[in-house]
């Protein structure tokens, strides 16, 4: 007789069913397939909300790729119903720092490339670490109060005012 326990999901796969990927799932999309487990990339944390993955060209020494699980568009295509997940994002990102004996969160960049200025039209937040040791490149493409990078925060903030004019 099987091990029962043995066909059971991983923690990590709870997002993936048996029929393949689950909803939400863009099969063009690079990051659709990192957390889907296709390109076999580590990822540092894994659930039915948000995954995480190291920058394939890190900007500083820690260099995280918070996303959300499910295909979610780049920032214009937000509203204000997603000011929780940005925020659960930014949590996320602030563990797996602390996982990684990062704890001076005075000296950390979070944020999004503002389109056109994304390369993956898949929403993703940048944790860079510690941002006082980015080099000259890294400084100008997570450069704050730029046209092409926002903080998690700014974000915050255009969305509950999106929400407000509307």
């Amino acid at each position: 007789m099987a091990d029962v326990e043995a066909t059971q999901p991983a923690q990590a796969d709870v997002h993936k069913t048996s029929n393949g990927p689950a909803e939400g799932y863009e099969k063009k999309c690079l990051f659709c397939k990192i957390v889907n487990k296709e390109m076999g990339t580590e990822l540092l944390h894994c659930d039915e909300e948000i995954s995480c993955f190291r920058d394939i060209k890190p900007g500083a020494p820690h260099h995280y790729l918070i996303v959300p699980t499910k295909h979610v568009g780049n920032c214009k295509s937000l509203s204000k119903e997603h000011v929780p997940l940005v925020k659960q994002m930014v949590e996320t990102g602030k563990e797996i720092l602390q996982k990684n004996n990062i704890t001076d969160l005075s000296d950390v960049r979070f944020g999004f490339h503002w389109p056109p200025f994304c390369s993956v039209t898949h929403l993703h937040l940048h944790v860079l670490a510690p941002a006082s040791q980015m080099g000259l490149m890294s400084r100008l493409f997570y450069r704050l109060n730029s046209y092409w990078f926002v903080t998690a925060d700014q974000l915050i903030e255009l969305l509950n005012a999106k929400g407000e004019t509307n």
